[in-house]
Order: structure tokens, then sequence, then C-alpha cells
């Protein structure tokens, strides 16, 4: 399942790559942007790729969200961090995050609970779970 904000995240990212790093703050405004880009079932687990752009005005120096892993049929399988590290302001992130034991099959959908760690010299407090702009191009489904 996609969400609404997929033309979003496409129409801004392809932006940022192709234009000024200061498109990033005017086309998105200041939110942060996570797309579940692929899911690859490997033996030892399901390993997650995220493409994540901030366009914040500041760069974020670490990022990390507690996020839900749901099974297929819809309950809860664990909790876990999913630390995105640094997000430099308007370029583009690849993160890979391995879920052990849990084939990509199984999961149904991935919760982001809230961030547990959001540290920026410049940002508010709250800036990388404020207006948090979530996307997926797998059958996973990502909220938030």
């Amino acid at each position: 399942m996609k969400s609404r904000s997929f033309s979003l995240f496409s129409a801004a990212a392809l932006t940022v790559f192709s234009g000024p790093p200061a498109l990033a703050e005017e086309e998105i405004g200041a939110h942060l942007l996570i797309e579940l880009n692929a899911a690859e079932s490997l033996e030892s687990g399901c390993k997650l790729s995220f493409l994540a752009l901030n366009g914040h005005p500041s760069d974020i120096a670490q990022a990390v969200f507690e996020a839900v892993i749901f099974d297929a049929a819809g309950q809860v399988d664990r909790l876990t961090l999913l630390d995105f590290a640094d997000l430099p302001t308007a370029r583009p992130r690849v993160r890979q995050f391995m879920i052990p034991n849990l084939q990509c099959s199984s999961i149904g959908q991935i919760l982001f609970n809230g961030a547990s760690t959001c540290q920026s010299t410049d940002l508010k407090p709250g800036a990388c779970g404020n207006g948090l702009m979530l996307d997926s191009k797998t059958d996973i489904e990502v909220a938030g």
C-alpha cells in the first residue's frame, strides 16, 4: 500500500537530485522524508533499504526512530530502533537495516512510532518527528 505523499516525495526528490540544494527547502518545506525503497529477503532476515531526504534548513547530526514491525496479520512482531545517523540538508541518503530472523514477506507494516533521538545544533526539538513524511515503494506499508 502506497501513501499519498508518494508523488510529493518523488517530485521533491527529483527536484533535489537535479537542482541546487536550496530547492529541498523550497519544494518540500522543513520536513524529513523517509521512503522504504527496497526489501530483500536473505537467509539471516529481511534487509530494508530506506531513502531519506532532509528538507530542513540545517543538517541533522543523528536521527534515530522507534519502529514497530507488524506481521502480515497485523500483529506486533517487534519494536526496534532505526539509526539513520547523520542526514545533511538537501542531500539524499540511503540507509539499510537488517531485521533478523524475519522474512520480508512476513512484514505487513512498519510504524514509525516517533524519534527517540533527533540531534541538530540549529533545529528545534521534534524536527525529526513533526511533519515526518513516509512512503514505500514496496508491498510493505509504512506509517507514522
